[in-house]
């Protein structure tokens, strides 16, 4: 079995709460490297988004979630039947 890749989270990772409504955002690329970030959203019931472009920065990935979720809000994470790719 291959062994997964170590990942490195942005300090920007973490809980977020807005409107009664947590998800988790979840900013990583490999460990060691200066490779380009990715960003997944995790609803408490663990309905995943994806987006399907990378980010340069950890800080371009967070400015991203923020204004899907200003624009969205954070129920447009929630509920999927499939994973979602933005």
């Amino acid at each position: 079995m291959a062994k997964e890749p170590k990942l490195e989270h942005s300090e920007f990772s973490g809980e977020f709460e807005d409107d009664g409504i947590t998800v988790l955002v979840d900013i990583y690329r490999p460990a060691g490297t200066q490779g380009d970030w990715q960003l997944e959203v995790i609803s408490q019931a663990e309905d995943v988004t994806t987006w399907e472009e990378p980010f340069a920065t950890d800080k371009d990935a967070w400015e991203e979630f923020l204004a899907t979720a200003e624009r969205d809000g954070l129920a447009s994470f929630l509920g999927e039947d499939e994973p979602s790719l933005h």
